[in-house]
């Protein structure tokens, strides 16, 4: 599921940590610069850095929460990096040393990544988007034919945040931050049972989860056409919920609310 960056001299992996989470390390040959997302633990993302040779430079966090920032301290001890967050964040991310506000840039060697305030999952959550490489770091606002989890904000933050993420180009590739596709494709049938892109992602999903591969990073454009939290405009839906000609926010929020309790 890794895209390759090779034609751009960039590579990308993925670094599994705990239960479901991932990190990601993204790495431009050219400059040898190195990037690391959202380090929940640090060990395992030092060991992987070092069996290829990198080193973490910089380190991107969407948000504050333990499973992302729980190894800043020792991966940025180690490589001496340079912390990333947003502004209205800080006091809740551990020595962050570049403190961002929506819309302005981070450099990751030959490379611009735009900062996109995407508050729901949290108030002060951040997405970084490198438009050069169609690659989206969307931490826990985004997975897989899912959303992330309403701890801070509202239904309809996260869902005008999900709009945003949803006018970028459909050839993106969404690298998000948990392995969460096979109960998220479970729950979309409940709602959204006859959807081909479903059951084609449902049969995806379940062979690679057979051969303990990943699910994700996933493309835009696919999830625009399966995942039932990008979908709340669509007739379909708004009949399997009772909900049809309803307001935008109240069917995302019925669909949300399901999913807390399936």
């Amino acid at each position: 599921m890794i895209p390759d960056l090779s034609f751009q001299d960039v590579r990308l992996i993925q670094i599994p940590i705990y239960q479901d989470n991932y990190v990601y390390a993204l790495h431009d040959d050219v400059q040898d610069v190195t990037a690391v997302i959202d380090p929940g633990d640090g060990e395992p993302v030092i060991e992987a850095l070092e069996q290829e040779g990198w080193r973490a430079d910089t380190i991107l966090v969407t948000h504050h929460h333990w499973d992302h920032v729980n190894g800043i301290e020792a991966v940025k001890q180690h490589f001496d990096s340079v912390v990333v967050g947003y502004l209205y964040d800080a006091k809740r991310i551990p020595h962050i040393d570049v403190k961002l506000e929506e819309g302005e840039r981070v450099t990751v060697g030959r490379f611009q990544s735009e900062v996109m305030f995407i508050p729901g999952h949290t108030l002060t959550h951040i997405a970084y988007y490198f438009p050069e490489l169609k690659l989206l770091f969307s931490g826990d606002t985004l997975f897989s034919l899912g959303c992330g989890r309403l701890f801070e904000g509202t239904a309809g933050q996260m869902m005008t945040s999900l709009a945003r993420l949803m006018a970028l180009p459909d050839d993106t590739v969404v690298c998000c931050t948990h392995e969460y596709t096979e109960t998220n494709v479970a729950f979309a049938k409940t709602i959204d049972p006859h959807n081909p892109h479903v059951l084609e992602r449902e049969d995806e999903v379940a062979r690679l989860r057979a051969k303990s591969q990943p699910t994700v990073p996933m493309l835009l454009g696919e999830e625009k056409k399966a995942n039932p939290f990008l979908r709340w405009r669509d007739s379909t839906i708004q009949e399997s919920l009772n909900l049809l000609g309803e307001k935008d926010v109240e069917v995302f929020a019925e669909i949300r609310r399901r999913k807390d309790v399936f």
